[in-house]
């Protein structure tokens, strides 16, 4: 299927000088990425970003199944909008490859976790914490249902990172607990990284 200029992801409730993935790049230049099957995702995974990103991988998906990257650097985020892009990525037929350009962590390891390969910069790091919990004003019932969402979300996060690194979820859990920081390589060992691309080992 192809899509024209008209069908542009731009056109899915964006507004027009907002960046299409999150990312803070002028409209030029993420427009070059965009044709090399390349998407940003730059800053707080927020609800806006993850929609951004989300319509910009389903849209090259449905151009065709090369691979895609997602240049990711995201400190933290909200994990509801984290698995808004991972529910998008477990429908693609594209591979998707997550590149780590600086720091993720939080609830972005969600992403990360999904991607059919991970890579990382020599300089990256990954921090693997549990992400805040989104405020939530309201009667008791409504706070108690936040909660529980969170919990939920929060065990699919341990998860997720427990199946590709194959390290016990009782590990995963406590290393959430503790914020654990690891730099590339660091993270390559751990298994959440595949291969750490430029430098010396390249």
């Amino acid at each position: 299927m192809n899509l024209g200029r008209n069908d542009d992801p731009r056109r899915w409730n964006t507004p027009p000088n907002e960046p299409i993935s999150g990312a803070n790049l002028s409209p030029w230049l993420e427009e070059r990425l965009f044709d090399q099957r390349i998407v940003v995702l730059n800053g707080p995974l927020t609800g806006p970003a993850a929609t951004r990103t989300a319509a910009a991988l389903l849209t090259l998906d449905s151009l065709g199944t090369d691979e895609i990257r997602l240049h990711m650097s995201t400190p933290d985020g909200d994990l509801n909008a984290a698995f808004a892009v991972v529910d998008a990525l477990d429908t693609m037929r594209a591979p998707v490859h997550a590149v780590v350009t600086a720091q993720i962590g939080g609830a972005a390891i969600a992403v990360l976790a999904a991607a059919d390969r991970r890579l990382a910069y020599r300089h990256a790091t990954v921090r693997i914490s549990e992400p805040p919990a989104a405020m939530v004003v309201g009667t008791a019932d409504v706070v108690a249902a936040a909660a529980g969402q969170y919990l939920r979300e929060l065990e699919e996060l341990a998860e997720r990172i427990a199946a590709v690194t194959g390290k016990p979820r009782s590990r995963i859990e406590d290393d959430l607990s503790a914020g654990r920081v690891l730099t590339a390589a660091e993270a390559r060992d751990y298994g959440l990284i595949d291969e750490i691309v430029g430098g010396p080992e390249r």
